[in-house]
């Protein structure tokens, strides 16, 4: 039986945008409730507000990701195309090229060119891919998962404090948004950073501490320019 395997860097990609994405819908959104709270006790003005916040946020973040990941990917597509027209038309090149990348990496002249041209005859474009431009199936880019995932990691962070701010009573929303949004990116930061393989406790203080930071301006600015209906 064959046995497989797990690492972090397999889910690199998609867990970096989902993170991302759950942290910043969940910042972004309880700092504009606090915020127009703080400014008017309107329901109506709040929910408005947050909701707003959620589709503009989901759709910036998803076209965000999209646009750099495909950055990315137009990159990598276009070193693998020159990697593929110069196999085709300078293979011996190329053979000694990757046989190289192995002696400089520790192993003798004569293994180096077996593995080399073993590694040719199996696939020779995936080889150099792997070991000459360090492209890995796993790690390539891949922008619609990234702007898919960003956005929906967004939308679920930023639809908890959407929530609680419609159903919590009209003069408590600011300290129960701040308190439990707060006590959420805690424990998002310390999941993150154990994902990772971080200590959880650091991660946990990073987000929280920006996450306070977030609010507290924005109730700031909620309180002086505000006017109360």
């Amino acid at each position: 039986m064959r046995h497989r395997e797990t690492h972090r860097t397999d889910s690199v990609g998609w867990l970096r945008a989902a993170v991302l994405g759950a942290n910043d819908g969940l910042i972004s959104t309880s700092s504009l409730i606090v915020g127009v709270a703080s400014a008017t006790p309107d329901r109506a003005a709040i929910l408005l507000a947050g909701a707003a916040g959620l589709v503009a946020g989901a759709l910036s973040m998803a076209a965000g990701e999209y646009v750099s990941v495909s950055s990315q990917s137009d990159s990598e597509d276009a070193d693998l195309a020159k990697e593929r027209a110069e196999l085709e038309t300078t293979p011996e090149a190329e053979l000694t090229e990757l046989t190289s990348s192995y002696v400089s990496r520790g192993l003798t002249p004569d293994l180096a060119h077996q593995v080399a041209v073993q590694f040719t005859a199996h696939d020779a474009l995936a080889a150099h891919a792997r070991d000459e431009l360090g492209i890995f199936d796993f790690t390539r880019a891949r922008p619609v998962q990234a702007a898919l995932t960003s956005a929906g990691a967004f939308a679920c962070g930023a639809g908890l404090p959407l929530a609680m701010a419609a159903f919590a009573p009209l003069d408590s929303v600011t300290p129960i948004i701040g308190a439990t949004s707060l006590a959420l990116l805690f424990v998002l930061g310390a999941i993150a950073a154990k994902l990772g393989g971080a200590a959880p406790r650091a991660g946990a203080l990073r987000v929280a501490f920006w996450g306070t930071v977030a609010m507290a301006a924005t109730a700031l600015v909620g309180r002086l320019f505000g006017t109360s209906v």
